[in-house]
């Protein structure tokens, strides 16, 4: 369970309408609804990470404590755990691995979210809690366990709030493992599915 203790505020006056803070946003919980508007918090999407009041311009954007905590979480015993194994090893992730350092949340929460029905980055992050911190280490293995269920992802069409999947040890080709065999790739590849 992540607890969410911070929420995004505008400063109106201060807003330039810039879009800087959307593009930024890794919940879509700060938007600007029309051109020339200012932005607006959804304060039920908003995880607290500081990525809005850190790309701001003019400092129109600031961290304030929310009245009462935002629990997020995803408890894997309410999913079937063969089904959440089988999800981990289709997606090449353990379910014991990482996947949000900055709120410690393991791999089968976030196959346990996707098994739930998230069908984005952004769906799953609400239902778990992750990118709240550095919305960064957590998207790879996110967009893997999507991916992994058959889920067309596709990145949104406003904004930079992430890029695909990075190449793992899975996607070397075995012409390069043979090529280079003291990198040990297949024994990586074994020690992952020691699931």
């Amino acid at each position: 369970m992540v607890e969410i203790r911070f929420l995004a505020q505008v400063d109106k006056k201060k807003c330039i309408s810039c879009y800087a803070c959307q593009n930024v946003c890794p919940t879509e919980a700060i938007i600007l609804p029309r051109k020339k508007a200012k932005a607006k918090v959804f304060g039920e999407k908003c995880v607290g990470c500081p990525n809005c009041s850190g790309v701001c311009p003019v400092d129109a954007i600031t961290m304030v404590p929310r009245e009462v905590p935002m629990i997020l979480g995803v408890d894997p015993k309410e999913v079937d755990e063969s089904l959440v194994t089988e999800l981990c090893i289709k997606a090449h992730l353990h379910p014991h691995q990482w996947l949000c350092l900055c709120t410690a949340t393991r791999v089968r929460e976030g196959a346990s979210a996707v098994l739930m029905g998230a069908t984005t980055p952004e769906q799953v992050a609400l239902m778990t809690g992750t990118r709240s911190g550095c919305t960064v280490y957590c998207l790879q293995p996110t967009l893997r366990l999507l991916k992994a269920q058959g889920v067309k992802v596709v990145q949104p069409k406003k904004g930079y709030r992430w890029y695909d999947t990075t190449q793992t040890c899975w996607d070397v080709s075995e012409e390069i493992i043979r090529k280079y065999p003291g990198h040990f790739l297949e024994e990586d590849k074994k020690v992952f599915r020691k699931v």
